[in-house]
């Protein structure tokens, strides 16, 4: 990606789960940039219905991504939310299973300052939503196809939105797994302290992270990275006057090696039930 507009570029698994996560991470980049109380109510609502769609109407019994590109402007806020399924279908006649589509789309038309949705068979479908006043035309992160993963995916170009909608992301899936407020305390302050520093490992203005929690915990991947990039972030970790490291508050604490470059790998395991 290489647009210079900030925003917050998202993709997870289409599950009704999910939906929250996505939510928290909306709500934390809104607050941050200084949106009302009010129309952050209203962000969330329309951000959980258009998910919503995706989540029962897009992939049938099928996998697939659930993607959605948060861009700030003065004055608005412009949402993406998009999936990569069979498409908008013509319907010959009433069906009542698409019910709750119709009256997720009205009340999404009903909060936002414009609304538009777009797509065709096999082309998956796009809903695209400005809230606030509009001031001026916008575009967002490029629209990136991806297959479907276990993951949560972000790409942040705005360094100061880094840290709350990571840190929101990864408490939002602490809260299914068994873990600890001391541990959850504990992959804030190095998720935060690798947020102050991703900006500089990255050569596209985008950093990009992966969060995924499994049975045994919860996984941040970082990347990927250029060479050489990962030493700088775990030099991030340092804390020289104490003569130690952030590193230590994980689990574990590596740097993998992938076909497109380096990840830089942090893990906080659950407690056993």
């Amino acid at each position: 990606m290489t647009d210079d507009h900030p925003g917050l570029l998202l993709t997870v698994p289409a599950r009704p789960e999910n939906v929250t996560v996505i939510r928290h991470a909306v709500a934390a980049l809104a607050e941050k940039i200084g949106m009302s109380e009010s129309r952050i109510g209203d962000l969330k609502t329309v951000v959980t219905e258009a998910c919503m769609n995706v989540v029962v109407h897009a992939y049938g019994d099928e996998e697939g991504a659930l993607q959605v590109e948060v861009t700030p402007a003065p004055g608005e806020l412009s949402v993406v939310v998009r999936d990569f399924g069979a498409g908008i279908r013509p319907l010959p006649e009433p069906d009542p299973e698409r019910s709750s589509l119709r009256i997720g789309l009205a009340l999404i038309a009903a909060l936002s300052t414009s609304f538009e949705i777009s797509g065709g068979l096999g082309r998956g479908t796009e809903i695209r939503m400005r809230l606030a006043m509009d001031e001026e035309e916008i575009q967002g992160p490029r629209r990136v196809e991806v297959a479907p993963t276990e993951a949560t995916e972000l790409a942040v170009s705005d360094p100061n939105l880094i840290a709350p909608v990571l840190s929101s992301v990864v408490g939002a899936l602490a809260a299914r797994r068994r873990v600890t407020v001391d541990r959850l305390g504990d992959a804030v302050l190095i998720t935060d302290a690798i947020s102050e520093h991703a900006p500089s490992a990255f050569s596209d203005g985008y950093s990009i992270f992966s969060v995924a929690d499994g049975e045994g915990g919860i996984d941040l991947r970082v990347g990927p990275l250029p060479p050489e990039a990962s030493r700088g972030l775990r030099e991030g970790l340092s804390l020289p006057e104490l003569g130690g490291s952030l590193e230590s508050l994980a689990d574990e604490l590596l740097v993998e090696q992938g076909e497109d470059g380096e990840y830089l790998v942090v893990r906080f395991f659950t407690v056993p039930a």
